[in-house]
């Protein structure tokens, strides 16, 4: 008996055994079969534009950037060293409508920040919707919506592909710059409102703001950012990359003596919060609501992928004011360096290190300034926009007998006054034809170009291309303007001539600019191969297996997705 027990218990103990194998084989199975039919996406992506971030501020200050900000990104992930900006003009509404749409002016209609729509000869604002309402704010700062934007972004076809499970919030100092990237479908954009120091939005997204973003906004933080002025995180005489601080070259901020640190926000502001624009602390801000916008949605803690599209504008602002070589420029970004730095190492906490994919780039760039460059014997000018526009009028006038003909060079481009072209039934072409007569004619005019036929106009084809991809039909003017390298609208002035910087131009240091990725599925490297603004959007579709977005025209990097 004692043997037949034996005997019996081995029996069932392996049939059990067997049981167990054979329901553990099934649930792996199961498991298997679930992991091959599930795309692998990151739990997050995270979009960073640095306004105005020239290509070569990753190396310029690299020696003193911390382990964890830019070096982090460009030790760890991959950079596209020679990303060129694939239309002109170079500016903010354009560049993050491109960014995120892997489209050019020409189709995605987003012409300049402002731009001549030519059918009514009226000004447009990229992201002007006068039927929507400020949300968060009794100003007017809230009346915008990405509605001029006529195609989809790859945050728009992340919402498409996941049925809108997926959460996309946009975030930036600038309107436009949290609109546009966010695309039509976002959950929300928000963006900072000068008269009460409110994050905002508008009633296309929402009729209310969440509540997590009442309670950032009742911490009135860009208040208390100011009050702390602003000064050199290191001694001023160890700046070695920019000139002297008390330059002619340099724009001061209003109330101050000279365009030297420290400033005294403290003493500046004086209930005008927009100044924090124009300091460090304008990105620090916008990242400290970025936090609060993650923690807040719960962005990353979903089924399906999540977005979240920044850009950071101080830099903007900053650059305009000082130029791209002052102490205080170099100190924005060693501070911007550590403000990255924090920001990913909490993206590692509240996400996980590996689970979320960043890319970083810039909307365009920024020149010297001109007399800077004067003073070293290099040729550039500052180029009078308005002044030029009355000149050329003058000339039509002698010739058509008629004022006004020209309403603006607006975006270096001739807009011409249909509505008296047409009334008066004036020869559009020989109009056009006398403009670029006279605009040829100037020494620092190197082309004028008629859009319509720059296809077949004798000039580099590196500009022809981003004459092409820049002109829109409906919202550009139709001649291009080509001035001379170095030469500009200008921005600012003071006694010792034009002060600040810009952009705008065809130029490497206004379309060179920064691209670097990071994260899930990115591997290590960098590349020098030409590749284009419009590539970006493509890559991340590619990346979270996605259809490009509907007016796309650049191609997925290959060696950004290799596996």
């Amino acid at each position: 008996m004692r043997i037949k027990y034996l005997l019996f218990t081995v029996f069932a103990f392996t049939v059990l055994h067997i049981s167990a194998q054979t329901k553990k084989k099934k649930v792996v199975a199961t498991t298997a079969s679930a992991t091959a039919t599930s795309i692998p996406r990151p739990k997050l992506v995270v979009g960073i534009v640095v306004d105005q971030m020239r290509w070569d501020y990753l190396y310029r200050y690299y020696e003193r950037y911390q382990s964890n900000g830019f070096k982090r990104l460009l030790n760890d992930g991959f950079t596209c060293e020679n990303t060129q900006v694939d239309y002109i003009p170079t500016f903010t509404g354009p560049g993050h409508t491109c960014i995120y749409t892997g489209s050019v002016p020409s189709i995605h209609g987003i012409a300049g920040n402002d731009y001549i729509v030519q059918a009514t000869g009226k000004s447009m604002y990229c992201a002007q919707d006068d039927s929507v309402k400020t949300v968060g704010s009794t100003s007017i700062a809230g009346q915008m919506s990405p509605k001029n934007m006529l195609t989809t972004t790859v945050t728009d076809e992340l919402k498409l592909a996941t049925n809108s499970r997926s959460k996309v919030i946009g975030i930036a100092l600038k309107d436009r710059g949290g609109i546009l990237p966010a695309g039509h479908m976002a959950n929300a954009a928000y963006w900072f409102d000068d008269k009460t120091g409110n994050w905002i939005t508008s009633t296309y997204y929402m009729q209310d703001l969440p509540q997590w973003a009442k309670d950032f906004n009742d911490q009135k933080m860009a208040e208390t950012y100011l009050k702390l002025d602003w000064n050199t995180l290191y001694p001023v005489d160890t700046y070695l990359q920019s000139t002297e601080d008390n330059s002619k070259y340099e724009g001061k901020f209003k109330g101050a003596d000279a365009p030297t640190m420290p400033v005294k926000t403290s003493a500046l502001y004086k209930g005008n919060l927009g100044l924090i624009r124009s300091t460090p602390y304008g990105n620090t801000l916008t990242l400290d609501y970025a936090v609060a916008a993650i923690n807040g949605e719960g962005l990353g803690n979903h089924d399906v992928t999540d977005f979240l599209a920044l850009s950071l504008s101080s830099t903007d602002y900053i650059g305009h004011q000082f130029g791209i070589n002052a102490v205080e420029i170099e100190d924005t970004y060693l501070r911007l360096d550590r403000d990255i730095a924090n920001f990913l190492t909490y993206l590692d906490a509240k996400v996980g290190r590996g689970n979320y994919t960043v890319f970083l780039t810039a909307d365009h760039g920024a020149a010297h300034n001109t007399q800077f460059l004067k003073d070293r014997g290099v040729p550039a000018d500052v180029w009078d926009d308005k002044a030029e526009g009355s000149r050329l009028n003058k000339v039509l006038t002698d010739k058509y007998k008629v004022d006004s003909l020209v309403i603006g060079l607006d975006n270096y481009q001739v807009n011409l006054n249909y509505h008296i072209i047409n009334y008066l039934h004036l020869d559009e072409e020989a109009v056009k034809k006398t403009c670029i007569d006279y605009l040829q004619k100037l020494p620092y005019v190197m082309y004028a170009v008629d859009q319509t036929k720059a296809a077949d106009a004798s000039i580099p084809e590196a500009l022809r291309k981003r004459i092409i991809n820049g002109y829109n039909r409906k919202n550009s003017g139709v001649i291009q303007i080509i001035l001379n390298p170095g030469w500009f609208t200008g921005h600012g002035s003071g006694d010792g001539g034009p002060t600040g910087t810009t952009h705008g131009t065809w130029n490497p240091y206004d379309n060179h600019i920064p691209l670097v990725f990071m994260g899930w599925g990115i591997p290590h490297g960098s590349s020098v191969r030409e590749i284009h603004m419009t590539d970006i959007a493509p890559t991340i579709a590619a990346l979270l297996h996605i259809q490009a977005p509907n007016g796309s025209i650049g191609t997925p990097i290959e060696e950004v997705i290799k596996k």
